[in-house]
């Protein structure tokens, strides 16, 4: 065991000077070193590439010519002159026209109108749409220029980054024609960040942009931030929690604010603000905020005059009201549109918009109603109003009806607004997917609800994604809204694979028909490199994440087995039950699910268009992978598969739990390939996330055992031959209790020391001689370190402190934990023992211990190498 602490001591000092070497020493192909260094540099970083892949029998471009004078044109030409010499080691001169007509080998960048003034014969017969870009490579003569060409300073930022997106996946530029445009003007994300600091819903630390309920007088990660968005063509950043604090529309909060606009107009990311609906009463010192008091829409002219002042390029306003106890209209009879159009009004002359959301429910519903449903809402409450918003406000709609779950359908008010812009709000902060514990690349779920056809016309595809930007319906704008949430974690959403997703909805915002497999393959190029292991590994463990998650959590649209209305993380089967927040599965035991029929259930299938509502309605048809969002059915039904429901769940859970273990070995198989901090982070929270998905798995099969009285066809559910329970162990100290919800932890209790010298639990080894797996099952509280040892026979061969960060200071699903020690040489008649030490609030819980085999060849090897 100290061969093994010594082991990580040397991986930490390795780790702490290759973290300590200032970045100006690095050497661009030392690509290793200078990722590790730099975590921040998340996809955009550089690495080197092979020359003669990108510029075969072409010559390397050595001048660079930027003929704009905008600041956000500059920006793009130093981006490439620093992406160009991280991975081709080669400095561009930095020329004007006059040198540029020496040069044989020019790269240009500017907008349409500026390289047709400079050179008229350049000019496309085709216009560029805004926020467009066109890449050419044109040989005129003994010269070779490579042409970045945008439809406006964005474009030209935006082409750039592309340009340098192509080197950096080694693509040739011999041929180099590449035409491309924004698939709608608002791609924005949402960041909840609160004024103090804290960021809810933020799973990456502290806010970047605010702290001490002041804007962060160190706003450098701002710059990394903007930059990360501007290279996937994200335009607009809300920087404030949907929740809004009133207070930050005070004028001395909005002139800090502008230090951040400042930081982001560099690259073309317009800043945006969420506000609180009451703000003309609670903080304009007005006797109400009704939206149709003149009064109220003269306040909100002069405050959004007073912004705008402030920041000239302000974007606009996120709303969010009536909704989880925020003020809204309905306090005064007013209608969401009439709440807008006075914002939308003031903001209009400055081309500012408002983003109003439809989350907007009603969580006191009366869960003994068998037609209450909270799915109704957004349409219910929407629909009646289509026609009625200014022009310059957009309708921000949830990709599902209730809220981010693991799987839900498209919300049908998608294809119930028709006259009214709308956007689509996609969640990057994985709230109910694994909180960046678990690893879930999101993309395949947002593109099932992208290319949803909501079955408009009998004729011509109704897609989500042409509804969003505005194709199917005309409409002059929309787009897409992405939830954020970093912090100021080095890898941003602290899980480093995370990246991806918000790399992912970057590139779906731009163009919502790219295909899941292509997005991944990009992220990993550029943050990893091109190394074909590498893809094939790092892209098969994204790819199939979202169903390893799904499948040991909440499969077939049930979703919301997770603590629903609490942390929103770990198993609590029983937590959307019996209450009036309206995520209901009526699991009893007879059956599960929501009956949304428009026959016996709620109405709520009938909110979508005709055809697709016959699909759901009819059991013949309806995909099995929503069943239970729409159909209550008993535990014996039989799926298109043919399985039957309740089999289905048992199966899905081992198979989910299965799958997430096979992914660390999968991961192992890297080493060495991917920079070893970013290595060692993600091996850390992938046997998290298998150990986790254990929990997941007993909880939810063991529930739905307990409820139907069905027993799983293979005997696996509430049979564990090698599982040591730790209340049948003997106890030294430690006492059993209940554990509450029962079904996470095993049989239903755990040990708690109320020693603060520490307490044991031992067994004896009853099995024969051989190699073990050795699991230790234990509770880490969010408040508390306590400390573990594992002794077989009086000798430590593991130690161990309780020290995650994970979201419950409570004995439950959230903070259950699983250590694994390998390879362990077992002989019967051995004593095991577990000691544990507690610390603060922390009693050094256990559950139990599990002991398997046997361990593999491989393992067996190693520990009997360190023996």
């Amino acid at each position: 065991m100290i061969n093994l602490f010594r082991h990580r001591q040397v991986l930490f000092v390795l780790g702490f000077l290759i973290l300590t070497v200032p970045p100006g020493r690095l050497l661009a192909a030392d690509t290793e070193v200078r990722q590790s260094a730099d975590p921040e540099a998340a996809w955009l970083a550089y690495a080197s590439v092979d020359a003669q892949k990108v510029f075969p029998a072409i010559a390397v471009p050595d001048t660079l010519l930027v003929l704009g004078r905008s600041e956000v044109e500059g920006t793009a030409g130093d981006e490439l002159k620093f992406g160009l010499r991280q991975m081709l080691n080669r400095v561009l001169r930095a020329g004007g026209v006059s040198d540029s007509e020496q040069a044989r080998n020019v790269l240009v960048i500017g907008n349409e109108s500026e390289i047709a003034a400079w050179k008229p014969s350049l000019k496309a017969s085709k216009a560029l749409a805004p926020e467009g870009f066109r890449l050419r490579r044109v040989v005129a003569g003994n010269k070779s220029l490579f042409l970045v060409e945008g439809a406006d300073e964005r474009g030209v930022l935006y082409g750039s980054f592309s340009l340098l997106r192509l080197i950096a996946q080694e693509h040739s530029l011999v041929g180099l024609n590449v035409v491309s445009a924004p698939s709608a003007p608002v791609r924005w994300t949402n960041e909840w960040d609160n004024p103090d600091g804290t960021i809810e819903r933020g799973y990456a630390g502290r806010s970047i942009f605010f702290d001490g309920g002041k804007v962060r007088t160190d706003l450098s990660r701002v710059t990394g931030y903007a930059r990360l968005l501007a290279s996937v063509g994200i335009n607009g950043c809300t920087i404030n929690n949907v929740n809004a604090d009133a207070k930050l529309l005070l004028p001395e909060n909005l002139k800090e604010i502008a230090r951040i606009a400042a930081i982001f107009r560099a690259y073309g990311v317009r800043l945006s603000l969420s506000i609180d609906m009451s703000s003309p009463q609670s903080i304009g010192g007005l006797t109400t905020f009704d939206p149709l008091a003149p009064e109220v829409a003269d306040w909100w002219k002069k405050k959004v005059d007073e912004i705008y002042n402030a920041i000239p390029d302000f974007g606009g306003v996120i709303i969010k009201a009536d909704s989880e106890g925020q003020p809204g209209p309905s306090q005064y009879g007013r209608t969401p549109a009439e709440a807008a159009n006075v914002l939308a009004r003031a903001l209009k002359p400055y081309g500012g918009v408002v983003l109003y959301r439809g989350f907007v429910y009603n969580h006191h519903l009366d869960w003994k109603d068998p037609k209450a449903d909270r799915a109704r809402a957004g349409y219910d409450n929407f629909h009646k109003l289509d026609g009625e918003f200014d022009d310059n406000v957009i309708v921000q709609i949830k990709h599902g009806p209730i809220d981010f779950q693991v799987r839900e359908p498209v919300s049908p008010l998608f294809a119930g607004l028709q006259k009214t812009n709308t956007a689509i709000e996609l969640q990057v902060s994985q709230e109910y997917t694994g909180q960046q514990r678990h690893l879930v690349f999101l993309v395949p779920m947002w593109k099932e609800a992208l290319d949803t056809d909501m079955m408009i016309s009998k004729t011509v595809p109704s897609r989500v994604r042409d509804i969003v930007t505005g194709k199917t319906f005309g409409r002059s704008t929309g787009g897409f809204v992405g939830v954020v949430n970093v912090g100021l974690d080095d890898y941003w959403l602290a899980h480093p694979l995370a990246m991806a997703n918000l790399y992912g909805f970057g590139r779906l915002a731009w163009d919502p028909t790219l295909d899941s497999a292509t997005i991944a393959d990009e992220w990993t190029r550029l943050t990893f490199g091109n190394d074909p292991q590498v893809r094939s590994v790092v892209n098969k463990l994204q790819l199939d994440s979202w169903h390893i998650y799904e499948s040991y959590t909440g499969p077939l649209g049930a979703g919301t087995l997770t603590d629903i209305i609490g942390i929103h993380f770990g198993p609590g089967i029983e937590s959307s039950e019996r209450n009036g927040w309206g995520q209901w599965h009526r699991a009893d035991q007879d059956g599960i699910g929501m009956d949304r029929t428009v026959t016996t259930g709620t109405g709520y299938i009938g909110q979508y268009p005709p055809a697709l509502a016959a699909k759901y309605e009819s059991l013949k048809t309806m995909p099995d992978e929503l069943l239970l969002f729409m159909h209550h059915v008993p535990y014996d039904y039989r799926l298109h598969s043919g399985k039957t429901v309740i089999q289905h769940i048992y199966d899905s859970h081992y198979a989910g739990a299965a799958a997430a273990a096979a992914q660390v070995g999968e991961w192992e198989s890297l080493r060495g390939k991917i920079p070893e901090r970013t290595y060692l982070e993600v091996d850390r929270r992938l046997r998290y996330q298998a150990g986790h998905a254990i929990v997941w798995r007993d909880a939810v099969a063991e529930w739905f055992h307990e409820t139907s009285g069905i027993d799983d066809r293979l005997g696996r559910v509430d049979n564990h031959p090698d599982r040591i329970e730790a209340e049948a162990m003997e106890l030294n100290g430690y006492v059993p209790v209940a554990v509450t919800p029962w079904e996470t932890a095993s049989q239903g209790h755990a040990v708690v020391c109320k020693e603060s010298g520490g307490c044991s639990a031992g067994t004896v080894f009853a099995r024969p001689d051989g190699w073990y797996d050795v699991a230790v099952q234990y509770f880490d509280f969010n408040h508390g370190a306590s400390r573990y040892t594992l002794q077989v026979n009086g000798t430590a061969i593991d130690q161990w402190i309780a020290d995650n960060t994970l979201p419950s200071d409570k004995m439950d699903g959230h903070t259950s934990t699983r250590r694994v020690l390998r390879g362990v040489a077992l002989h019967k008649g051995d004593t095991i023992r577990i000691i544990g030490v507690p610390d603060g609030q922390e009693p050094a819980p256990l559950d139990y211990v599990e002991i398997t085999s046997p361990a593999s060849p491989v393992v067996r090897t190693r520990a009997a190498a360190k023996r």
